[in-house]
């Protein structure tokens, strides 16, 4: 009985370690659009997103003081590799303006100033790199904690993985997922595909909203299946159901092109980065200058050396 146990015990595997994967352009966004105006560096510019993405990073990591992260930006904002698939990709947007793009690299500047690994690639946009992150860490043992409140990323989750809405303070896991968007983790491209994504101007399939296309993933499972028994959805007691099967004939190969941007890469380029995505030491020196420069105040300047493991002055 004893060796019984003693096997169990042995037989256990360890737990999963987590790896943080900050989702930063949506903080810096955020901030950019609800800091004051009130906050400049020494050259005039303005640095409100700066501070309010430094708040909320050194409130991260004074919390969870995690071992292992990774910080993505977006670098890719019009030269992504689906913008080469589709070049009406996210073309509803407007350009980030110089004042936003300055502080964008000032966020990743101070993210590297403490040691935090940066992802960051002019073809691929932080979702990738944080899907690609995730892929290939699992193997050695990690499980994602993805901060991030958008739906997309949704798609990565496995079994042991959680999504963090850090500012409205939500967590959920791959079960948690269908509560929140209607489909599972595993349908949400696919999701996507069917009902379109304004946000990202990709438009769906003509008269297939959010509902109708939870609906039909819930009896079919995934797209390609959908698509290969598509004769099937006119029974479906669903209002409109032979329309939309006529259209998603019609638009087959539009449906196919959609899955092809709300599907997250898994091969981006990573870059120089830990192993492990184990935090490195910080860079006393840049994060002085870089305080200097955005003309952090002294409580800021404390935290950050704190964050950085330095010894305050």
């Amino acid at each position: 009985m004893a060796t019984g146990v003693l096997n169990l015990v042995l037989d256990t595997p360890p737990p999963l370690r987590p790896l943080y994967l900050v989702d930063a352009s949506l903080y810096v966004f955020r901030a950019w659009h609800s800091m004051p105006d009130e906050f400049h560096d020494a050259e005039g510019w303005p640095t409100n997103a700066v501070h309010g993405f430094a708040r909320f990073l050194l409130e991260l990591l004074e919390r969870e003081r995690p071992q292992h992260i990774a910080i993505a930006f977006d670098e890719a904002l019009d030269s992504c590799f689906r913008h080469r698939i589709y070049p009406a990709y996210k073309a509803n947007r407007d350009p980030a303006p110089e004042e936003l793009r300055r502080q964008f690299a000032h966020c990743k500047a101070l993210c590297a100033a403490l040691g935090l690994n940066v992802l960051a690639h002019h073809e691929y946009e932080a979702d990738d790199l944080i899907g690609t992150a995730l892929h290939g860490a699992r193997p050695d043992g990690f499980r994602g904690v993805i901060i991030s409140a958008d739906k997309d990323l949704s798609q990565l989750l496995w079994e042991h993985d959680e999504q963090w809405d850090y500012a409205r303070g939500q967590r959920w896991g791959m079960n948690g997922v269908k509560a929140r968007h209607g489909v599972e983790a595993r349908q949400i491209a696919d999701y996507l595909a069917l009902c379109g994504d304004a946000v990202d101007n990709i438009p769906g399939i003509s008269g297939i909203g959010a509902k109708s296309a939870a609906i039909l993933l819930a009896h079919f499972g995934s797209l390609d299946a959908l698509l290969e028994r598509v004769d099937e959805v006119k029974f479906l007691r669903l209002r409109g159901a032979a329309g939309m099967a006529l259209r998603l004939r019609e638009q087959r190969e539009h449906a196919l092109l959609w899955r092809q941007l709300t599907t997250i890469a898994l091969d981006a380029p990573m870059g120089a980065v830990e192993a492990g995505f184990v935090r490195a030491s910080a860079d006393a020196d840049i994060l002085h200058g870089l305080s200097e420069a955005l003309r952090f105040g002294p409580m800021t300047r404390r935290r950050l050396r704190e964050a950085a493991g330095l010894e305050p002055f």
